[in-house]
């Protein structure tokens, strides 16, 4: 039996930023199909009727992949697939399966054989990459850096020294509430020459993209409580 394909479809990462985010194949596809593995359905149905879904939401079949739903075994999320049936597969935010649990599903799709399909939309790694001024050529993502203090501070200094050695963007994340602390320590471990860009809530209506060096970030004072962020670090020679 044929499989279905399986669909990536991304989802706005700010409020207000539907038009910002919406391309027409995206449209046309998630009205073509009704079934949908999410990380949160609830984002999920808000972005389906913001980008035009015409069916009735109560005919869709929507798998929730959210952390307290997830069990050993993703083989419930495929019935449809396996069946022939073409599936989204929708983050709560960005890109699905970039720095998103959905890789897991992805990988799975591959190991059954079923044809994955990435479809464009907004990602902030790429959007706070092309915003900052820093190396696109060479780049690491990494994540979330270690919540312990000292660690981080250990970690903050080791991707400053990957980033002068070889001239690579360092790019990273955390919790927003805990955004401001991350901040302070990026300010307090690293050197004053260094590069840090820091771009918050994009696409929204109230987007901040700001490079700057180290020394000049700390005579600023900036509210990054509970706004989504990433953090660039970068080495000039």
């Amino acid at each position: 039996m044929k499989t279905g394909t399986l669909y990536l479809v991304p989802v706005p990462l700010a409020e207000q930023a539907a038009s910002k985010s919406f391309m027409p194949f995206v449209v046309e596809t998630i009205n073509a199909i009704d079934t949908y593995i999410v990380e949160n359905e609830k984002t999920a149905r808000k972005f389906l009727k913001e980008a035009g879904l015409k069916r009735p939401q109560s005919e869709l079949i929507i798998h929730d992949y959210g952390k307290h739903k997830r069990t050993s075994s993703l083989a419930p999320f495929f019935k449809e697939l396996m069946s022939g049936k073409d599936v989204g597969l929708m983050s709560e935010a960005g890109c699905p399966g970039v720095a998103d649990p959905g890789a897991d599903v992805v990988a799975e799709a591959h190991r059954r054989g079923i044809k994955v399909v990435p479809l464009v939309g907004p990602n902030s790694i790429l959007l706070a990459l092309m915003a900052s001024g820093f190396n696109g050529q060479s780049f690491t993502f990494h994540g979330y850096l270690p919540i312990d203090k000292i660690q981080r501070g250990k970690r903050i200094k080791e991707l400053e020294q990957l980033a002068q050695k070889y001239q690579q963007t360092q790019l990273f994340i955390e919790t927003p509430f805990r955004n401001n602390q991350l901040l302070e320590d990026v300010l307090k471990n690293a050197m004053p020459q260094t590069l840090l860009c820091v771009a918050c809530n994009l696409t929204g209506e109230d987007e901040y993209i700001k490079t700057q060096s180290v020394a000049f970030w700390k005579k600023e004072r900036i509210d990054l409580h509970k706004k989504p962020a990433i953090f660039l670090l970068y080495r000039q020679f």
